[in-house]
């Protein structure tokens, strides 16, 4: 091969390689995940509003399921006393005083209870429907991080074989032309090099000038002329 063919051949290696890794960064998978994950943190605030909101109402429930608890122990407690007691009157009429007035706060306290219970099941339920909302996209975001991590480690695999056969191409070129296409190719990535398609430069796209045409033409053999104006080497 002579000095074209290698720098077209370096040309291309480098193409594929751009290719395959803009295909590695920009895999349809990955958009999905940002629209999932994006869903997902719209729906964790949500949750989060509304187990703020629940948060008081079941603290003040859970508080008046241990006093009834507390009230129903103590009434179930005097019922035993007085049931088995054997004391005088007037400690039997004290210990009935207690009971009714014990019997009268679990009233209250039973009412209480209920009420904070007919709050706090309708915020429960926004909670656990915003939860199995949440559920199915965060088994998704699971499948796209899987799909994503094994699609770019076949990618990784295969630019790795192209960065060798990169290195193989680029030292099959004289080391002034190489240093010309590597310089050309730090400014604008991609490839160093180009070829003229319809009287454009197809690494920038840009019409070469009359003037620029004649003289990539006319270029001698083994000479490359830069591109004007992103200065890829031009072949013929």
């Amino acid at each position: 091969m002579n000095e074209t063919d290698n720098l077209r051949a370096l040309m291309e290696a480098d193409r594929w390689i751009d290719r395959v890794t803009a295909q590695r960064n920009h895999l349809p998978e990955m958009a999905e995940l940002v629209t999932v994950e994006e869903e997902l943190r719209g729906l964790l605030k949500a949750l989060n509003e509304a187990q703020a909101v629940l948060a008081p109402v079941r603290s003040a429930y859970e508080d008046a399921q241990r006093e009834g608890g507390r009230l129903r122990t103590r009434a179930e407690s005097l019922d035993s006393t007085l049931s088995s007691s054997t004391a005088n009157a007037r400690e039997l009429a004290a210990l009935q005083g207690e009971l009714a007035h014990v019997r009268e706060l679990l009233a209250r306290s039973e009412d209480l209870e209920l009420d904070y219970l007919i709050e706090v099941e309708p915020l429960e339920d926004v909670v656990n429907a915003v939860k199995a909302k949440a559920q199915p996209q965060v088994t998704r975001r699971t499948e796209l991080q899987g799909a994503i991590a094994a699609l770019q480690a076949g990618l990784d695999d295969e630019l790795v074989s192209l960065r060798t056969g990169r290195t193989e191409r680029a030292s099959a070129l004289s080391g002034e032309l190489l240093a010309r296409y590597d310089a050309a190719f730090s400014r604008v990535g991609t490839s160093g090099a180009a070829q003229v398609d319809a009287g454009r430069c197809d690494g920038c796209r840009i019409a070469l000038s009359p003037l620029d045409v004649d003289r990539w033409k006319g270029q001698a053999e083994g000479s490359f002329m830069p591109c004007p104006e992103c200065g890829r080497l031009l072949l013929p």
